[in-house]
């Protein structure tokens, strides 16, 4: 694959992976994961970040809470990009974005460096680069390879249930139970597709649903990318970032 940085165009859909230096953990608790979730919202703005989001602290937060805190902001966000789809793993992060401002993905992601960085390190008490490098994106460039990135991102958490699954593949007897874990996985946008309401309003869903189509065609990608990966997708691999 070619280390080539794609033109990053406005309207047009990328996968982007942040992966944490050393391989160092991002997320030590359930209020790592939330405080992310938060910053993927609250950065999504061409707006300065006000000074009471610096000391704000997020613990305990219901699910519904992105809901209400564009409402507790007092003004509506000027969105620098559409979030498709999401997954937080220990050490990475995978984000499938549409970039609606010129540069929007990199001041997103500036944004979300920066504030997630500097949370992480004054709770941790270290210093230093969080994220390893510049972040990895690729053009999605037809609806082909949107429903691969589709599965692909949200077949992520199977890694931390069976390690070695994309070699060894899935037991038949264990598929229900996998799949099952996917769809109750929080730290996706996967629970959002299938309207159980995890974090609603962080992603734009209509954008993938167009392509994708119903609950019941988002399971079927799912299932056959665990039970069919080699067969079905490896053609296409090139547009996966490991």
């Amino acid at each position: 694959m070619s280390s080539k940085r794609p033109l990053i165009v406005n309207e047009e859909v990328y996968h982007v992976v942040v992966r944490a230096i050393e391989n160092l953990k991002l997320f030590r608790n359930e209020k790592d994961y939330l405080r992310m979730i938060h910053d993927l919202f609250e950065f999504n703005d061409n707006n300065p970040v006000s000074s009471v989001y610096r000391h704000r602290r997020v613990s305990n937060v219901p699910r519904s809470f992105l809901g209400t805190l564009e409402k507790a902001r007092g003004k509506k966000r000027d969105m620098l990009v559409e979030i498709l789809a999401f997954c937080l793993m220990p050490n990475h992060i995978h984000l499938l974005l549409r970039q609606k401002k010129d540069e929007g993905i990199s001041k997103f992601m500036r944004k979300l460096g920066a504030g997630y960085g500097l949370y992480y390190n004054q709770k941790y008490k270290r210093s230093g680069h969080l994220f390893q490098g510049r972040y990895k994106i690729i053009h999605i460039k037809d609806n082909e390879q949107l429903k691969i990135i589709f599965v692909y991102i949200h077949s992520n958490p199977v890694l931390l249930i069976i390690p070695e699954w994309k070699e060894k593949g899935i037991e038949k007897a264990k598929l229900q139970e996998v799949l099952k874990f996917l769809e109750n996985y929080r730290w996706s946008s996967y629970p959002d597709y299938l309207g159980k309401k995890n974090f609603p309003s962080l992603t734009n869903r209509d954008f993938l649903l167009q392509t994708i189509g119903d609950l019941e065609n988002c399971q079927k990608l799912i299932k056959d990318w665990l039970q069919f990966k080699t067969e079905l997708w490896e053609p296409s691999k090139e547009i996966i970032i490991e």
